[in-house]
C-alpha cells in the first residue's frame, strides 16, 4: 500500500528530534553550548529575514551543501523553515548522511516572526548585483551575507602600480564597494610593462584618475577615492582616518612602509603587506595585536646602497600580478572572516623555479611599535630611502 503525505510525515516526526520555539530562543541566548542554526528555506525567504545567525541551505541543495557548511557531523545541528515541515525531512535526510544530533525546529519561522522574537534582514541585492555576484552567492563562505559585507566594505590601496593593479582590479570585480587609491604618480610608458590600470592613452594621466576610470568601468558598484599625493606623516592621520577595514599595501619605499607599519598598529588596521624585486616576491598580513608588525622583521631601515627598488634591478612583469592577487585574495578573507590569513607567516614565491614557502613570523616583545613595552609613539620621517622619487610603486 502506497504512502500518502501525511503517512511519510508522521513517519519522519518519529524518526527526528524537534524542539520548540521557546527553547530555540532560550538556546540562542543562554550561549552554553555551541550549534550550527542552518535555514533551509528558499533564496527569497532567507532574504526577506531570518534568525540571527542561521545560515542558509535551501532544502534543495542540502545533501550537496551541508558537508561544506558542517564539516564535524557530531557537532548539534538545528533546522528550522517556514512551519517545521521542510526542516523535518531535512533532519531525517542529515541523520541518514551520519549527523548524531540533529534536531528541527516546529513551528518554524512564521510563528518565530510572530511572537516577535528578534529577525535579522540584511543588505538586500538588486537582481543585478545578484546576477554579477551568482558566483560568490553559491559559495557558503560568501553568500549574500557575504557579499553584503564586500559591498559595504572598504580598502585603502597604497599605490596604484604593478601590486595596486591586479589587487584593485580583483577588488572591485568582487565588489569591495570602497577603493583607496594612494599614489602621486602619472602614467609613464615604462609602467606598462606590468601596471595593468593603465593603457598607452593614458600616459601622462595621474594613475589614480586611471586607475579610477578602470576600475569604475569594471565595476559601477564600486566607489574609488582618489589619494594624488605621497603619504607622508602630515597626511596619514587624514587618509587612515576614513573607516578602512584592510590596508593593502604596495609600497615600494622605506620611509612609506615604516609610516604605514607605525600608522596601522596604531589605528588598528590590518595590512596586507606585499612587494616584489627581480624575480621573486613576497606577501604577509600584519594584523596589530593578533601577529608581528613589519618592525618585527625590520627595526630599522637597511642603508639606502643595500635596497636597490625595482628601478634600478628591474622586475619581472607578471610578477606583481601574481603577488597583487594574493594580497588580494588575503583582503577579501580578512573582510569575510574566513580562512586564515598570512598572520604571522611570509609567502615567498620563486618564479623562475614556480616555487613557493611559507616561513612562520614571531612577534618580537622587544619590538618599538608593537611590543610589551614601545618606544616609538609618534611617527618618524625616514629620509634618504626612497626606492622611487615620488613615492611610488613598483
Amino acid at each position: 500500500m502506497s504512502k500518502t503525505f501525511s503517512d511519510l510525515m508522521a513517519e519522519t516526526r518519529r524518526a527526528i528530534r524537534e524542539i520548540t520555539l521557546e527553547d530555540l530562543k532560550e538556546k540562542i541566548e543562554s550561549k552554553r553550548e555551541a550549534f550550527v542554526l542552518i535555514d533551509v528555506r528558499e533564496g527569497e525567504e532567507y532574504r526577506a529575514g531570518y534568525i540571527a545567525n542561521a545560515v542558509s541551505v535551501p532544502r534543495g541543495f542540502l545533501e550537496s551543501k551541508v558537508e561544506s557548511v558542517v564539516p564535524d557531523k557530531r557537532v548539534t545541528v538545528v533546522l528550522y523553515c517556514a512551519g517545521g515541515t521542510r526542516s523535518a525531512l531535512a533532519a531525517r535526510t542529515l541523520a541518514e548522511l551520519g549527523y548524531e544530533d540533529v534536531l528541527s525546529v516546529n513551528p518554524g519561522f512564521v510563528r518565530w516572526k510572530d511572537k516577535g522574537y528578534g529577525v535579522q534582514v540584511d543588505r538586500q541585492l538588486t537582481p543585478e548585483q545578484r546576477d554579477r555576484y551568482s558566483r560568490h552567492l553559491l559559495l557558503p563562505e560568501v553568500g549574500e551575507k557575504g557579499q553584503a559585507r564586500l559591498l559595504d566594505s572598504k580598502v585603502l590601496l597604497l599605490g596604484a602600480g604593478g601590486l595596486g593593479s591586479p589587487s584593485a582590479l580583483y577588488l572591485a570585480a568582487a565588489g569591495v564597494g570602497t577603493l583607496g587609491l594612494v599614489d602621486a604618480d602619472v602614467v609613464d610608458a615604462s609602467n606598462l610593462q606590468r601596471q595593468i590600470l593603465h593603457n598607452m592613452s593614458r600616459i601622462g594621466m595621474p594613475k589614480v584618475d586611471s586607475a579610477a576610470e578602470t576600475l569604475t568601468g569594471l565595476n559601477p558598484d564600486v566607489v574609488v577615492k582618489k589619494y594624488q599625493e605621497r603619504l607622508t606623516s602630515e597626511n596619514i592621520d587624514r587618509i587612515f582616518d576614513e573607516g578602512w577595514d584592510v590596508i593593502v599595501d604596495g609600497c615600494d619605499n622605506f620611509p612609506t612602509r615604516y609610516l604605514v607599519n607605525d600608522a596601522s598598529v596604531m589605528k588598528n588596521i590590518p595590512v596586507v603587506h606585499g612587494s616584489i624585486f627581480r624575480f621573486d616576491g613576497q606577501v604577509t598580513v600584519f594584523a596589530p595585536r593578533k601577529g608581528p608588525c613589519y618592525r618585527c622583521l625590520y627595526p630599522e631601515p637597511p642603508p639606502a646602497h643595500l635596497a636597490p627598488s625595482c628601478q634600478e634591478a628591474g622586475v619581472l612583469g607578471v610578477l606583481p600580478g601574481m603577488i597583487g592577487v594574493i594580497q588580494a585574495t588575503e583582503a577579501v578573507k580578512i573582510i569575510l572572516g574566513q580562512g586564515e590569513p598570512l598572520i604571522g607567516k611570509l609567502l615567498t614565491y620563486d618564479s623562475l623555479r614556480m616555487q613557493f614557502r611559507t616561513l612562520k613570523l614571531r612577534r618580537d616583545s622587544n619590538c618599538p611599535m608593537c611590543g610589551d613595552a614601545p618606544s616609538i609613539h609618534e611617527y618618524i620621517d625616514y629620509e634618504g630611502f626612497c626606492a622611487l622619487p615620488g613615492g611610488g610603486e613598483h
